[in-house]
């Protein structure tokens, strides 16, 4: 602030010193041509020349360009105090020139004396007037003349001359005054204008700083952080523009990576990161600039284009980014990242009913296998059309009872005596027959069902389980699929256990059977797995041989059973290397102590082979299909009754 006010004051000097020197010019050329008059023309000359050299210095200092750091308004300091000290000087210089004046009139006491006295007086009262910026300066100016008019005044002496020297002094002093004080007014006005400036600027500048961070935070919002491709939220608003404005067919891709948990898994998330950054720009080179593409979230990615501004056909399209994507990557070994890519295209899309179907074409490409895209198409259509419906109509139906809990047995003793069941979920609906389980599962789970269908089919197993218990089978048991969403979202443990004991049945009659996929997660369900086995729960794996669950894994998830899939089964009397395979797990159930079940088993050749290997356990439509639970119980109970007649016969 100090120096904004000398850079106002130096201003204002400039100003007025350019105004005054030339009223100065004129005074000081009138006194020396009265001067010349009186017969002082030598004098006069000599006075005028000195004050028009002094004039012409100030003129000069005026004139010199000003030295600033950039802003004309914030003169550096020193710079601003120095060209005001060389004003003073200069002013004083021309007061000391003013006070040569008596010199022309003999000392006030020639004829000319009132002239002159008028002179001085004019001349010093207009230097305080427009010395007003800087009290110095008009100081430095006035004193000289106004002392030497005293002095000259006094030194002739006599009452009249002794009075105007007092008063000419007293001039003095109320010019001083009033100099100082117009000087504080200046630096008052010069303050508070400075300070609105400031305040001004600082405004203006929060007003850009809230508008810049006001559209970083709109980026943020609508921008994904790690690979600057629009987010979840900006890409559904492009979305919603592009199909207001389009004029042609909408192609919507969603992307999946292939193989990238396993790079977050073995290499860290660090890695993981950057393979999506390589891969956002990947898809950026190979897509044209007009083709709007996000990042969704995880390894998941969106792109959306009108059909009309891409010639290329949408397949054609798929397959160049599966081939930039599957391009290997310096770290990684060759092969570990692909794409799977669900396409939709749409001639009037709704924005969700695209995301929906492009979501089930991605499924069924993920289903096909690494690298491959999925057209969306009639009959995924009718998948998609269920899969609504399924979703809403299942709360409904687990209401209404309309969920079924079917049993499948399974045969213990190389298929010779019944060791147990397999509790399998049914539900025909009114409109598409009978729903898969697998879409059952998954469909709960998306729709927030999943612990209302598991407390459902469990209660169906403990009922099965207390039936079992009171016709004397205390030594069979029930077993029951959990799905991997399940969990992973459920605490399975605390639930199971938890409706175990409400319903009264022992935790030693229930297995509980989990896929190798949910066993690749070792540390989400490795202390629920534990705790059931500790109350007493059975483990299994289903399918095994289909996912890729290590031995390490199968001790520290405290297996009981594995059932080997039905591909290994279907078929083995005429194939060695089926046969060879389940040999080796066989064996592996031997030295790790878990027990082997073959399912599948349909046809006698394959039962007889599996019994001639020593299979201890079997499943299959051979022995008998899934059938409701008390069906499977009088199914159960006959058995029994006709294996205890031919042994009684026996």
């Amino acid at each position: 602030m100090p120096r904004l006010i000398r850079a106002d004051q130096l201003a204002a000097v400039r100003r007025t010193v350019l105004i005054s020197i030339p009223v100065n010019v004129a005074l000081g050329g009138t006194a020396a041509l009265v001067a010349w008059r009186s017969g002082h023309a030598g004098a006069g000359l000599i006075w005028f020349a000195a004050s028009s050299v002094v004039n012409a210095l100030r003129i000069t200092l005026c004139r010199l360009p000003e030295r600033s750091d950039g802003d004309a308004r914030l003169l550096r300091l020193p710079d601003v105090d120095q060209r005001l000290r060389l004003h003073w000087i200069l002013a004083l210089c021309s007061g000391l020139v003013w006070a040569c004046i008596p010199a022309l009139s003999d000392g006030f006491t020639s004829p000319q004396t009132l002239f002159y006295l008028t002179i001085v007086c004019g001349i010093t009262a207009g230097a305080v007037t427009h010395g007003f910026a800087y009290a110095r300066i008009p100081i430095g100016f006035i004193t000289p003349p106004l002392l030497s008019t005293a002095g000259c005044l006094l030194a002739a002496g006599g009452f009249d001359r002794n009075c105007l020297a007092a008063t000419v002094v007293l001039y003095l002093a109320a010019l001083i005054r009033a100099c100082r004080e117009s000087e504080q007014q200046v630096r008052e006005s010069s303050r508070l204008k400075n300070e609105a400036t400031s305040l001004a600027r600082s405004l203006e500048i929060a007003r850009d700083q809230a508008t810049t961070v006001a559209g970083e935070m709109r980026r943020r919002a609508s921008h994904d952080g790690l690979t600057g491709l629009l987010n979840r939220s900006g890409f559904l608003e492009e979305a919603e523009r592009r199909a207001a404005l389009a004029r042609s067919p909408l192609c919507l891709m969603q992307l999946d990576l292939d193989g990238f948990k396993a790079v977050n898994d073995t290499y860290g998330h660090k890695a993981g990161d950057n393979v999506l950054i390589e891969v956002a720009r990947r898809l950026q080179m190979t897509l044209p600039s007009d083709v709007t593409l996000a990042r969704l979230g995880g390894d998941e990615f969106a792109v959306l284009y009108e059909t009309e501004v891409i010639g290329t056909p949408p397949a054609i399209v798929a397959q160049q980014l599966i081939a930039a994507v599957s391009i290997p990557f310096a770290a990684f070994d060759s092969g570990r990242i692909g794409v799977s890519i669900g396409v939709h295209v749409s001639d009037a899309p709704s924005i969700d009913a695209t995301l929906s179907a492009a979501d089930a074409a991605l499924y069924a490409a993920k289903l096909s296998g690494r690298n491959r895209f999925y057209l969306f198409d009639d009959d995924l259509s009718a998948r998609l059309e269920m899969r609504r419906d399924v979703e809403r109509d299942l709360a409904r139906a687990l209401g209404d009872r309309e969920v079924e809990v079917w049993f499948q047995p399974v045969m213990a003793d190389g298929g010779s005596r019944f060791g147990g069941f397999e509790a399998l979920v049914r539900w025909r609906h009114r409109k598409h027959g009978w729903i898969a389980p697998q879409e059952l599962v998954a469909t709960a789970s998306l729709a927030g069902l999943a612990e209302p269908l598991m407390r459902f089919i469990l209660g169906e197993v403990c009922a099965m389980i207390r039936a079992l218990r009171s016709a004397g089978h205390d030594g069979v048991r029930v077993a029951m699929n959990v799905s991997p969403r399940e969990m992973s979202q459920i605490a399975v443990d605390d639930l199971v256990l938890k409706e175990l004991r409400r319903r009264g049945a022992p935790p030693a009659m229930l297995e509980i059977e989990i896929t190798e996929e949910t066993a690749l997660d070792i540390q989400a369900v490795q202390g629920k797995l534990t705790a059931l086995s500790e109350a007493g729960v059975r483990i299994a794996i289903d399918d095994f041989g289909v996912g890729y669950s290590s031995l390490g894994a199968l001790r520290r998830l405290r297996v009981d059973r594995v059932k080997i899939d039905r591909c290994f089964v279907e078929g083995i009397a005429a194939s060695s290397e089926n046969r060879m395979l389940v040999q080796a797990i066989l064996r592996l159930g031997e030295a790790f102590g878990f027990e082997v079940v073959a399912e599948g088993i349909e046809r006698a050749e394959d039962f007889a082979t599996l019994k001639a290997l020593g299979c201890p356990a079997m499943q299959g439509y051979y022995f008998g299909r899934p059938a409701p639970a008390e069906e499977a119980f009088l199914r159960l109970e006959s058995g029994e009754a006709a294996r205890r007649r031919l042994k009684t016969e026996r």
